[in-house]
């Protein structure tokens, strides 16, 4: 109730909703999609729940096959860096005499040199790009990577590698006439914050019979075109190795896309999460700051972004990243710093997680031998799974998968059958979502549709990740292969 002006009080606007409900919150917000946990991991989480009260499925467990999250799945951490995360964490260990037997000496120097440079240790703020003694430690790991210096005032840490990409949608879109260049099929994560931020998503196709490559024709025809309709291009998403396809950037790809960047006068947005997963042994990673660098080029801004969730050690939950800006004037990286401030820090368990990652163990250090053995067997273990699972993939009737070169996961195209594509319409669904909900039902194994990572016109796929155990791949073989003949029986032979 409000007053007028002779006193009497008058009513306000009613409204008939609730003060915060769908209808009038921030549409950007409702219209943002994230297929990676949306309706069929919703679904999942109902059947967990079933199960864990005793009703009969026809399966005894879920397989989360949907998200890059190893350690969901059972993988080990690697121990020198939980070593030095528990000792940072409660420094007390530092003094026991029997703690000092069971953490290494390398382990020890590492934690206390990091305290001694964190004030307040875990528990505390840090500088919001980060504690420095942190980034020097993942310059270092950078500059050993690419052969050149890495400053460590060009890194910001951050909570995992999405954070890193949120602030550079903040800094690049201005109104919805801006627009990011960026892969089809792609990780939801941009066109996510595409749509939150109103900017346009500018696609450019990754060429599937080709294994998945990136075509610089198709970067400029896209351009141009969206400048014709009086779009600014302001950026390009380079995600290399590829989430959701697995292929990895070869040098020539990389100068021709620095080449263009240059040319166009755009920046480039490195996604290089997966740097450390690679499968091929003719294939290798090489970062856009080496690439930038070997070509002497002061002109193309770089944003690079790494995380602790994926390689061979998966520590998702913790929440680690980092975005190094290479050739960003200084006004530029104090905004930057300005975005990072408002958030105060990233966690500290994550930045020190980062710096283990990009500095760990060397040869001749006690906790090297353990360390590498470790990496060389979950590796390992990724390329026998990643392998298998393309072998099953690929004996399906119907469906294609071009080989995982790197990243978590293969994305087989799938030649879904008339039927099915009408059984889909009829509950308004995309054909491949329709899928990969029966999948779920039948077999309890989650995946996403291609469909939310965006695809081709006509096309059908779903991204798997080959993270489940190794020892249950066969029998995730044996269900997939399973349901795929029976859904095939059921609605009929694969459009060709």
């Amino acid at each position: 109730m409000v007053a007028n002006g002779a006193g009497d009080p008058v009513k306000g606007p009613q409204s008939s909703c609730s003060p915060l409900g769908v209808d009038n919150i921030n549409p950007k917000v409702t219209n943002a999609q994230y297929a990676v946990r949306g309706e069929i991991v919703i679904r999942a989480k109902e059947l967990e729940d079933k199960l864990h009260n005793g009703e009969k499925l026809p399966f005894d467990k879920i397989l989360y096959c949907n998200i890059g999250n190893p350690q969901q799945l059972g993988q080990h951490p690697v121990t020198f860096y939980r070593q030095v995360l528990a000792l940072c964490d409660y420094p007390e260990l530092l003094e026991n005499e029997q703690a000092k037997a069971i953490f290494p000496p390398d382990v020890i120097a590492r934690a206390k040199k990091y305290l001694a440079a964190i004030p307040g240790g875990t528990g505390a703020y840090s500088d919001s790009r980060g504690a420095m003694v942190l980034r020097k430690d993942i310059a270092k790991g950078i500059e050993e990577r690419d052969g050149y210096p890495c400053d460590p005032d060009n890194l910001f840490l951050t909570d995992g590698a999405s954070q890193g990409v949120h602030a550079m949608m903040r800094m690049l879109l201005r109104d919805e006439n801006d627009a990011i260049l960026t892969p089809i099929p792609q990780y939801p994560l941009y066109s996510a914050t595409l749509t939150m931020y109103g900017g346009m998503l500018l696609p450019y196709y990754l060429h599937e019979e080709t294994g998945w490559s990136l075509d610089i024709n198709e970067l400029r025809s896209q351009t141009y075109k969206a400048r014709s309709e009086g779009k600014n291009v302001r950026a390009l998403v380079v995600i290399n190795p590829g989430n959701p396809t697995g292929q990895i950037l070869s040098y020539e790809n990389q100068v021709d896309v620095v080449k263009f960047c240059k040319e166009e006068g755009i920046v480039l947005l490195a996604d290089e999460v997966y740097q450390a997963n690679i499968y091929r042994p003719d294939k290798t990673f090489t970062s856009f700051k080496k690439v930038l660098c070997d070509l002497k080029e002061t002109e193309v801004t770089v944003a690079s972004m790494m995380s602790i969730s994926k390689g061979f050690y998966g520590e998702c939950g913790r929440r680690g990243g980092y975005t190094e800006l290479v050739n960003v004037n200084s006004d530029v990286q104090a905004e930057f710093y300005k975005l990072a401030s408002i958030n105060l820090c990233s966690n500290l368990n994550g930045q020190i997680c980062m710096a283990l990652v990009m500095n760990p163990p060397k040869e001749g250090e006690p906790s090297f031998e353990l360390y590498s053995q470790e990496r060389t067997e979950l590796l390992a273990s990724l390329k026998r799974r990643a392998v298998k699972l393309h072998k099953t993939l690929s004996s399906l009737q119907g469906v294609t998968c071009t080989e995982p070169e790197g990243a978590l996961y293969a994305m087989p195209h799938i030649r879904l059958p008339q039927g099915a594509i009408e059984a889909a319409k009829k509950i308004g669904k995309a054909a491949d979502f329709f899928y990969c909900m029966q999948l779920l039902e039948e077999t309890g194994i989650v995946t996403v549709p291609g469909s939310g990572f965006k695809q081709e016109e006509g096309t059908y796929h779903f991204r798997t990740t080959f993270l489940v155990p190794e020892k249950e791949t066969d029998e995730v073989a044996e269900r997939l292969t399973k349901f795929h003949n029976s859904f095939l029986a059921k609605y009929g032979e694969p459009e060709q």
